[in-house]
């Protein structure tokens, strides 16, 4: 390789007919050294992409907690009622960490119809592919982030006192 480069490095000088006593007023790059440039380069896109996914992820966390936790506010009364028909708490936190979980879940659907839609997009212009097992990640890590934000307002649902929650009116 090194030879080839040598050639290429002497044919260049005498075409532009440089002196031996100057430096190389050009660069040769060799397949190699652009290709661990590309990998560099689309290796520090992906963190970045990393790091905007999961900022991201967490802004919508904190969006399905507040929702749930409206959600709570306004359904004190049911959740009453519910208690003092005989329902658990944890029938009652499992009920709300359902509910964030399909909210979540319904939300990472709509955003991997999106994100292949763009993907598609893109692929007019540049040769590029989503891997199948990208959307079940998508709609897995989307649904587990709802889950887990979904926790702490199911949590307050599920200790609320029923006879506090039935005085409480809407």
């Amino acid at each position: 390789m090194y030879e080839l480069e040598d050639e290429v490095r002497a044919l260049m000088r005498a075409r532009r007919h440089i002196p031996y006593s100057e430096d190389d007023n050009f660069g040769i790059n060799a397949s190699d050294t652009v290709m661990a440039l590309w990998k560099q380069l689309t290796g520090s896109v992906f963190a970045v992409t990393i790091g905007i996914v999961a900022v991201f992820m967490v802004i919508g966390g904190i969006v399905i907690m507040n929702i749930m936790l409206a959600s709570v506010t306004e359904r004190t009364h049911e959740i009453g009622i519910r208690k003092s028909l005989g329902a658990r708490r944890r029938d009652i936190l499992l009920q709300f960490v359902f509910e964030s979980g399909v909210m979540a879940a319904v939300g990472g659907g709509v955003g991997v119809i999106l994100a292949v839609g763009v993907s598609e997009l893109v692929n007019i212009f540049f040769t590029s592919s989503v891997p199948f097992y990208a959307v079940f990640v998508g709609l897995f890590v989307s649904t587990a982030v709802g889950l887990f934000f979904g926790i702490y307002p199911a949590s307050r649902a599920a200790r609320l006192d029923p006879i506090e929650a039935l005085r409480m009116e809407n």
